[in-house]
Formats: structure tokens, C-alpha cells, sequence
């Protein structure tokens, strides 16, 4: 059986005993900022649902904000397509696909629970407003935005 040679892991530190200076790598990518400039303006019921919101056994309350066109709706397994901005109660925009400019595609049982109720909820088309609990999104996560979480959210493909 042959034996392969192996390069080291960092050629330079095997044959120089240090690593080069700074200056030798190319400067670090910034990350572009999660909001942009454009970024959507927090709803005017952010800090608590209206008294016309659907509340489930969850906590989790929502609001129809514009009707969808399709007629299934997404089960844990699948995968979504969707364009959503998220605020705290108190306004603060958090994130927001709609600013970056390209929705988000991701399995809908890879999200907080309020997410994974709320969008279940929902059918093509659909954009709707939920406020999300602390138990249902980040409770526990302290890196994490805190407190009931609002998030308007469009539905634009379900992926199975």
C-alpha cells in the first residue's frame, strides 16, 4: 500500500516557523449591514396586536394584510419562499429580506416556532402580519432580538 505525503495545513508556518505578517493576506470582506437605507418602516400596531388579530392556543396573533391566491398551505417539511421585514415592539427594525432586496428560501421547520405556526397559516400570495411571542421566538437565546417579535410576512412559494 502506498502512502501519500501530506502538505501541512499552513505551508507557510511548516517551512518559516511563523506566519507571514498582516499585511500579507488580502484585507478581510465586510459584512454589508442587515438593514438597508430603504428599509420598511415599523407598522403603526408594532407594540401589540389590534383587537381584530386571530390569537391561536400558542399565544401566536396575526393579521390578514392582503389575501393570498393559492389554496395549500406549507407544512413543517417544506420549504418556503418568502419576503419578510421583523421589528421589536418598540419599532426598532431588526431584519428585513424586503430591504436586502431578494426574498428569503428557507425549510420552514429551521425557524422559530411563531414562524413555522404563522406561516403554516398561510396560502400563496398571502402577506400577513404576525406577533410572535417570546416563547415562540427567541426566549432563551440572549444574542438574539427579545421579547414578542412583530414580522409582516409574504408568501411567495411553497417548495416541497
Amino acid at each position: 500500500m502506498r502512502t501519500r505525503r501530506l502538505l501541512p495545513l499552513f505551508p507557510v508556518l511548516a517551512l518559516t516557523g511563523s506566519f507571514p505578517a498582516a499585511a500579507a493576506y488580502p484585507p478581510a470582506k465586510t459584512k454589508p449591514a442587515t438593514v438597508a437605507a430603504n428599509a420598511p418602516a415599523a407598522p403603526a400596531d408594532v407594540a401589540a396586536p389590534p383587537a381584530d388579530a386571530q390569537v391561536t392556543a400558542s399565544g401566536l396573533a396575526s393579521k390578514v394584510l392582503k389575501a393570498g391566491t393559492g389554496t395549500d398551505h406549507p407544512v413543517p417539511t417544506d420549504r418556503v419562499k418568502v419576503h419578510y421585514s421583523g421589528w421589536t415592539t418598540d419599532g426598532k427594525l431588526f431584519d428585513s429580506s424586503v430591504s436586502r432586496g431578494r426574498p428569503a428560501v428557507f425549510p420552514l421547520n429551521r425557524v422559530i416556532a411563531g414562524w413555522t405556526e404563522g406561516v403554516a397559516l398561510m396560502v400563496v400570495g398571502e402577506k400577513r402580519r404576525l406577533w410572535i411571542p417570546a416563547k415562540l421566538a427567541y426566549e432563551g437565546h440572549p444574542d438574539k432580538p427579545q421579547g414578542m417579535l412583530v414580522f409582516d410576512v409574504e408568501l411567495l412559494a411553497i417548495q416541497n
